[in-house]
């Protein structure tokens, strides 16, 4: 199976509710506040280092099987300059998505620079629900 690095777009910060656990590299979040400072539409987020999925990505990867992820609640926000760029924009439902799996094993995973590693059917899933703005390259020893 083929994995790669997915680096999704970044849609907002770190909020300051978020709990962190910084003497470690990469840091260790506790729990998540993500405050949108505007938005794309990609199915997947990220900031560093943290990632959060759609509600729809997260039931499409739990009806698929996927291995190495958990998800939890995210504490969703969004800023004064998000409400001016998207006045009438509503946002969907957000959930954290926790990789834990072994990168290039599972279909979900961490690299040790807290990267995002999937497999190439996870890969299909979340191109199928959108993520024009992330950046996918294949996983190093991968054939693109």
């Amino acid at each position: 199976m083929r994995y790669f690095y997915v680096e999704p777009e970044v849609a907002g910060e770190l909020g300051e509710r978020t709990k962190m656990d910084c003497s470690v590299h990469p840091p260790i979040v506790k729990g998540l506040h993500y405050q949108f400072e505007g938005w794309l539409g990609d199915a997947i987020l990220e900031s560093f280092p943290a990632f959060i999925v759609t509600e729809e990505a997260k039931e499409s990867l739990l009806a698929m099987g996927a291995t190495g992820a958990t998800f939890d609640d995210v504490d969703v926000t969004i800023t004064d300059q998000f409400e001016e760029l998207y006045p009438n924009r509503k946002l969907p439902p957000f959930t954290w998505l926790k990789p834990e799996g072994k990168a290039g094993q599972d279909d979900i995973g961490a690299a040790a620079d807290g990267r995002i590693v999937v497999s190439q059917r996870v890969l299909e899933v979340l191109c199928n629900l959108g993520i024009p703005n992330a950046l996918v390259e294949a996983l190093e020893g991968e054939d693109a």
